[in-house]
């Protein structure tokens, strides 16, 4: 149930963006803040969360990851200011940080190797697609029938029973000796500064008036923190990502072209959303539900391309998922110069749901190949991290810059997508030159 409501929280924001900006009075390039704040903060402190569990134990790191993500859903429903808004925001990506791990590693605890753990976690992706798909009617029903502080408050009285069943359904386990290895704060509490300093630093650039000197201090900041994190791994004795780990250029080359295509996807959900609500007029019911090709076909393309990874390898897949991704770009910038119905958008929501579908799991499965059981988790939180923090920063710089009219006087939906595109260039080049790993039995014989 938590990451049914957790997969929720990724797509029920989006069609609810509108209304909130009507209700506080912002645009559409300060509403960046609600979706990055909740992205940022769980990117950066997810490998800190599977961390957490190890060190005090999954069940009660789960009940305080849990709590926090109830109590700022909460925060977030109830907050009376944009900035009291983002704040719940960004505690609700910590309290996701926290309790997915723990969440995660519970369940493969509970279930031993083989037919019975596979079966668990097909049910946990299973519900996370759900989550995905539901998000997207559920905001417009609730924003248009309720308001949008109802997306927010609806998951409060579910994760209270999320809560009791942890409690009386999840075994108790022992701390880590108390001798162990100390947390890397100082390297988790960078990891998250950088990424958000820069947001701060390229979403201000846009607001008329933003001192040129704040903006420039802000990105110095992110350059620093950035910086620092470097100089604290490499000093931490239990480091959230040791530099060993960029000796391989293939995961390297994974995790970078990661961020660059989950930016670019990431973007096109927004600028899914503002066309049809505020260029269109199409209220968020409306809009839910025009969007829903794009989520049900996500799920087909996510139980497709695993049979395809054996047979094309992992590069083509992922090359694959940039050629999508950037079609869709190219119909998005097209029809908003057209501007044309809502329905001339599916073809390009179609193409995003094969972009992510293609592209992230090939990624994912490159990520993660050849781990080891000492590096296996570094790998994995490596990569969601990437996944996060590169689709927050996406959305900082092309939706950011995009619909910055104090930086330019072109069409915002032109500008994003352009933005985008570049970064999908890059991201492809990176990957014409990753090695990809050769399938493995599992994924030979399913392609069979």
């Amino acid at each position: 149930m938590l990451q049914f409501f957790i997969a929720v929280d990724v797509t029920v924001v989006n069609i609810a963006l509108p209304s909130i900006g009507a209700d506080f009075d912002v645009d559409g390039h300060a509403l960046t803040w609600v979706v990055v704040g909740y992205t940022v903060a769980g990117g950066g402190m997810l490998m800190l969360g599977g961390r957490l569990g190890d060190l005090f134990g999954r069940r009660r790191v789960l009940l305080l990851g849990t709590g926090l993500f109830g109590a700022a859903s909460l925060l977030a429903g109830l907050a009376p200011t944009f900035s009291l808004l983002v704040v719940a925001r960004l505690l609700q990506g910590a309290g996701e940080a926290i309790a997915l791990p723990a969440a995660m590693a519970t369940i493969v605890l509970m279930f031993p190797e083989g037919p019975r753990r596979s079966r668990a976690l097909s049910v946990w992706g299973a519900v996370a697609s759900c989550g995905l798909v539901l998000g997207f009617v559920l905001s417009g029903i609730l924003t248009a029938h309720l308001g949008w502080r109802w997306i927010f408050l609806i998951s409060v009285p579910f994760v209270l029973v999320v809560l009791l069943a942890a409690v009386f359904l999840v075994e108790g386990d022992r701390p880590a000796a108390k001798d162990s290895l100390p947390l890397d704060l100082p390297g988790a509490l960078l990891l998250t500064a950088c990424p958000l300093l820069f947001t701060f630093g390229v979403v201000e650039a846009g607001e008329p008036g933003t001192s040129a000197w704040l903006v420039a201090l802000a990105l110095a900041g992110a350059v620093a923190a950035g910086a620092g994190f470097v100089r604290v791994e490499a000093r931490s004795r239990n480091p959230l990502l040791p530099l060993s780990f960029f000796v391989n250029r293939t995961r390297v080359a994974a995790n970078l072209t990661t961020m660059l295509l989950s930016g670019a996807l990431s973007t096109s959900f927004l600028l899914f959303t503002f066309y049809l609500q505020e260029r269109l007029g199409i209220g968020p019911l409306g809009a839910g539900l025009t969007m829903l090709p794009l989520a049900v076909s996500l799920i087909v393309f996510s139980m497709l391309v695993p049979r395809l990874l054996g047979r094309w390898g992992a590069r083509a897949c992922v090359l694959a998922g940039i050629g999508f991704t950037a079609a869709a770009m190219a119909a998005i910038a097209i029809v908003a110069v057209l501007e044309a119905g809502g329905v001339a958008m599916i073809p390009a929501m179609l193409l995003i749901a094969a972009g992510m579908g293609f592209g992230i799991v090939g990624l994912q499965y490159v990520a993660v190949s050849g781990v080891t059981e000492a590096d296996a988790g570094i790998a994995s939180g490596a990569q969601r991290a990437a996944d996060q923090l590169g689709g927050a920063t996406g959305v900082a710089v092309c939706v950011g810059i995009g619909f910055a009219p104090t930086l330019h006087s072109l069409d915002p939906f032109l500008v994003a997508t352009l933005l985008a595109a570049a970064g999908l260039v890059t991201g492809a080049v990176v990957a014409w030159r990753m090695s990809s790993p050769v399938p493995t039995a599992d994924l030979q014989k399913q392609a069979g």
